[in-house]
């Protein structure tokens, strides 16, 4: 039985993009692991997966700690269990993991894959940042077999410094989103009605969504300000999601004088609702790999209006969506105007949108990962036959 254990830093990730693979491969005969911290607290991954392993570490990637435990539990479990492949994702789970590994890999019993959730260094981030995360992924890169990248930035900038050889790097585009799910005829209209109804909004109401955590690097404050500047006292802003930032926005929706206008929601389980209901969704990140939540207004033919960043531009370009550059407030609340103003264009804008997003589709990124993992599996097996 081919075996494989997935690791990333925390349980939401597993639970949030991956438990989908973990259902493909197990249905394939795989035997399907999984580590994280506090993972065996979390009822999804113990349903979906064969077996889970809990460590700890910090999120912090510059924690010096994550170095000392971490890579015993590491290589113990891996001893023990000894599967054919490692699958990392998120930084820090990442660098452990390949880290623990650089030498049992070397065994040729072992390959790791590294899916790179956007890299810490990016174009427009801080100089000594990009130097440092530049500097640990070349590292991390002498202890990685494959490569995967979702956004075209990453897979250029992967060649461009030779992180691993290019053969080994791979582009996927992204890690799916299920269009059945995401499909704007799966929300009925009564459903809409519903939520409209609960967020005490008229039929008519325009409403722009944002689907993002309250943390600085999504600029939540941006797409308030940008509202606020926008003065249609009709309609109204949402926001779908938590964070440390909740509170200061509140009080700065106060300030500007829009909080009746303005709906916090928390994390919600409704999103293709929200979205089917929503005039258009609004994300004003720094930074992305390549954002879910525009994959789904996409895939439910809701406008998008994003900043000009990498992930995003990829799913944007071409028409498919409003483009803007960070931090620009202004230009978000010209794209709220024009969307509200021009609805026949905007949702001609959304279909285009929904067309480019069939090429992000689950099963399709399902197959990508079928080839790759059976490369991997050949490798190894081509490497055991050479040692007999």
């Amino acid at each position: 039985m081919k075996s494989l254990l997935m690791v990333t830093t925390v349980p939401d990730t597993l639970s949030a993009f991956l438990i989908p693979f973990a259902h493909h491969f197990r249905t394939q005969g795989w035997r399907v692991d999984a580590m994280a911290t506090g993972v065996s607290q979390n009822v999804e991954c113990i349903k979906a997966f064969d077996q889970v392993w809990d460590i700890e570490w910090s999120r912090n990637p510059l924690n010096p700690l994550n170095l000392v435990v971490a890579p015993r539990i590491i290589q113990q479990v891996i001893r023990q269990e000894k599967y054919d492949l490692v699958h990392v994702h998120t930084p820090v789970a990442a660098f452990v993991t390949r880290y623990a590994l650089k030498d049992l890999n070397k065994q040729n019993r072992l390959r790791v894959i590294y899916t790179a959730h956007g890299f810490h260094f990016y174009n427009g981030g801080e100089l000594l940042k990009n130097a440092i995360f530049l500097t640990l992924e070349k590292l991390a890169g002498r202890w990685t077999d494959y490569l995967v990248v979702i956004n075209r930035e990453d897979e250029e900038t992967a060649k461009r410094y030779r992180l691993i050889p290019h053969e080994k790097i791979r582009y996927m585009p992204g890690i799916g989103v299920d269009l059945q799910y995401y499909n704007p005829q799966a929300v009925s209209d009564a459903e809409v009605e519903q939520l409209r109804q609960e967020l005490g909004l008229a039929p008519d109401t325009p409403f722009f969504l944002s689907v993002a955590e309250f943390i600085p690097r999504k600029h939540p404050q941006d797409v308030l300000r940008a509202f606020a500047q926008l003065a249609r006292p009709q309609a109204c802003l949402a926001f779908a999601g938590d964070g440390f930032l909740m509170n200061q926005i509140q009080n700065l929706a106060m300030q500007l004088g829009v909080q009746n206008q303005v709906r916090f929601l928390g994390v919600r389980r409704d999103i293709p609702a929200l979205m089917r209901a929503a005039t258009a969704t609004i994300l004003a990140s720094d930074r992305e790999g390549l954002p879910r939540c525009v994959m789904e207004s996409m895939s439910m033919e809701t406008p998008v209006i994003g900043t000009d960043i990498r992930g995003t531009r990829d799913l944007l370009k071409e028409g498919c969506g409003l483009l803007v550059k960070v931090g620009d407030i202004e230009a978000i609340t010209q794209g709220m105007a024009w969307i509200l103003d021009n609805p026949q264009a905007a949702q001609a804008i959304a279909k285009q949108g929904r067309e480019r997003i069939a090429s992000y589709e689950l099963s399709y990124i399902l197959k990508e990962y079928e080839a790759l993992y059976a490369e991997a599996i050949l490798e190894i097996r081509t490497a055991e036959q050479k040692n007999l």
